[in-house]
């Protein structure tokens, strides 16, 4: 029962990652950060290696199942997907018809899962706020760059899709968000729409090296600065926060696969109702906090999370 409950667990993770993933601006490793399966997350995808491809290629189902938790990548995959599919349309339908209400609880979520950090990285010591200085000013600047204009070439896709997977494994940062910032976004939407194999070719490999590549890393950061990397990804959340300010003007469009105009480029201002958007908006604040404490208390506790980043 209890494995059973673990699951579902994760399942549910997956589809509040998911979900995140569907905004731009939001990450689903920000929800997995705050589900508590973020390091199980970075091990899993560490293990998906060139020892792994041999084994598979070997016939070595057991080796394979042995070194990759292919059951909590089956059941995270599961929920992630399931929200894809279920939840496209009406996040849509819900930014076309309440965009303030939608983003503000998201800049809640987003907060709570800062405050939720913050918390349980705490005491900070002078190299720990010197790390989410930095972090929260760079992350403040990069989404807040517009959008670039980049010849469609094999190259640059797959530079863009090493990018991208990398922003999507750092909690905050939205690696579609990155794909509109680099001008491939809507390339990237025209290949799937026209099976442009080539260049979805060039993108996936870009995401393979990028993944298999920067896992590594943040592994490495984790296991040997735990605290301070930890910090690190909490000032990249506050920095992303950028993103999912409520209020927004729209300064460029474009039309999407569907032939609709959709916001390309937007600019965070001030509501006009002033005091009162902000009275207004304050219930769908709270809703995100409260939805980052329910989502804390889904961290599986059979799988707790040692200090080194291994699964105890």
């Amino acid at each position: 029962m209890t494995s059973i409950l673990t699951h579902l667990r994760i399942v549910l993770i997956g589809f509040c990652m998911g979900a995140a993933d569907l905004v731009p601006g939001v990450s689903g490793g920000t929800v997995a950060f705050v589900g508590g399966i973020y390091d199980r997350l970075i091990n899993g995808l560490k293990s998906l290696d060139v020892v792994t491809l041999r084994l598979l290629l070997k016939g070595r189902l057991a080796a394979v199942f042995e070194r990759v938790p292919v059951v909590f990548f089956l059941t995270l995959g599961a929920g992630l997907i399931t929200a894809i599919l279920s939840l496209s349309h009406p996040l849509s339908a819900l930014f076309k018809s309440h965009p303030v209400q939608l983003w503000t609880f998201f800049f809640g979520l987003v907060l709570g899962s800062i405050l939720l950090l913050a918390k349980e990285t705490w005491r900070w010591r002078v190299v720990d706020w010197i790390a989410f200085i930095v972090a929260a000013a760079v992350t403040y600047w990069l989404v807040g760059l517009h959008t670039m204009q980049t010849p469609p070439t094999l190259p640059l896709l797959f530079l863009s899709g090493a990018i991208a997977i990398c922003a999507m494994i750092l909690p905050g940062i939205s690696g579609s968000y990155l794909l509109v910032i680099l001008g491939k976004y809507h390339q990237v939407l025209e290949a799937l729409n026209h099976r442009d194999f080539a260049a979805l070719g060039a993108f996936i490999a870009g995401i393979i090296v990028g993944i298999l590549s920067f896992v590594r890393v943040v592994s490495w950061l984790l296991r040997t600065w735990r605290q301070v990397t930890l910090v690190a990804l909490t000032g990249i959340m506050a920095g992303a926060l950028r993103t999912v300010w409520p209020w927004k003007e729209t300064i460029a469009t474009r039309i999407n696969s569907r032939g609709e105009e959709v916001p390309l480029t937007q600019i965070n201002i001030f509501p006009e109702a002033g005091a009162s958007a902000f009275v207004t908006a304050l219930p769908w604040l709270v809703a995100g906090l409260v939805a980052v404490v329910l989502l804390s208390r889904l961290n599986p506790a059979d799988k707790k999370v040692s200090p080194t980043g291994s699964a105890g």
